[in-house]
């Protein structure tokens, strides 16, 4: 599978499914599935059992599930929603955006 232009830490747009319209910050990416984990979007049930040993409540608890990768854009922090393309600066990748063409910043 080919690398993905979502990057850990960017700000995502839902474009389809039943969270359509959301925003959020991408937590975690799988590229091996072509899926990422967005804050706060596509919120699941899960029933977590009590530890005796640790005295951990069991009960349900929410978290998010994976959402596939094409059905979010990316949000450009100066135009909104665009794609994303790619040049080399000197010996260095980067993303820019396509509508304005500025460089997305990366947070590592």
């Amino acid at each position: 599978m080919p690398s993905l232009n979502i990057h850990r830490n960017d700000t995502v747009k839902v474009l389809r499914g039943s969270d359509r319209g959301k925003t959020g910050r991408v937590l975690r990416v799988f590229p091996d599935e072509g899926t990422v984990l967005v804050e706060h979007v596509r919120v699941v049930k899960k029933t977590v059992s009590g530890k005796q040993g640790k005295r951990t409540k069991g009960g349900i608890a929410e978290q998010e599930s994976p959402i596939d990768v094409s059905n979010l854009v990316l949000i450009c922090p100066n135009c909104g929603p665009a794609k994303v393309g790619s040049k080399m600066e000197g010996d260095v990748k980067v993303r820019i955006c396509k509508k304005c063409g500025q460089t997305m910043l990366t947070k590592k």
